[in-house]
């Protein structure tokens, strides 16, 4: 995105196409609080300062799945790393829908390991109370009783890794660490679990 006047319309256009708010921090990679700045003050002239946040466009990469397997690879290694420090396993990678999917496949395929998939709440609306919630997908591994490894694509405010980090506890998996492609918060842990980035990104002012 060049200029804030094209994210504000890009966030305009997915709002039409249906999309809700976290759907579209989804897409965008910035805050759920960017995006409801961006939709307000999409239709008028606002002088009013934005939140502090930066947006992330890794579409060079995520369009091509030569570029991804490279990165995954580096993904991995550092994953490696981490593990052999903590003499620690991985029995089961879990991809954060939707964007963190694609590199979590690559990156168990990398360990050795089973893949599961966790859908956060934003991404979900129940149909009996109208309230989001997150879940793993029966379809894909199951965490319980295992070493997990938590992989997306971006931190931002690090709510939805709070939220899989508490599901996945809840459910009875081993966390050893979360591993993302791009760190916009800056922090060495989420509720207690280590994060390990490619890329940290971090405001100066």
């Amino acid at each position: 995105m060049k200029n804030i006047e094209t994210l504000m319309k890009k966030a305009a256009e997915l709002k039409a196409d249906g999309l809700v708010e976290g759907q579209i921090s989804e897409e965008l990679n910035i805050s759920e609080e960017t995006v409801t700045w961006l939709l307000t003050h999409v239709e008028k002239a606002s002088t009013s300062p934005g939140p502090k946040d930066i947006s992330v466009n890794w579409s060079m990469i995520g369009k091509s799945a030569f570029r991804l397997s490279h990165i995954s690879e580096a993904l991995s290694d550092i994953i490696y790393d981490t593990l052999d420090e903590k003499d620690s396993g991985v029995d089961v990678v879990v991809g954060i829908a939707l964007s963190g999917l694609p590199l979590a496949s690559m990156v168990a395929n990398s360990l050795a390991a089973d893949l599961a998939v966790y859908t956060p709440s934003k991404q979900m609306l129940t149909q009996e109370s109208g309230k989001s919630r997150g879940n793993l997908s029966a379809n894909f591994s199951s965490v319980m009783d295992k070493e997990c490894i938590i992989v997306d694509d971006v931190v931002t405010s690090g709510k939805t890794l709070e939220e899989a980090v508490e599901y996945l506890d809840e459910h009875g998996a081993q966390i050893n660490a979360i591993a993302v492609l791009i760190d916009k918060k800056g922090t060495d842990e989420i509720a207690g679990v280590p994060v390990l980035s490619l890329l940290k990104v971090l405001r100066v002012n």
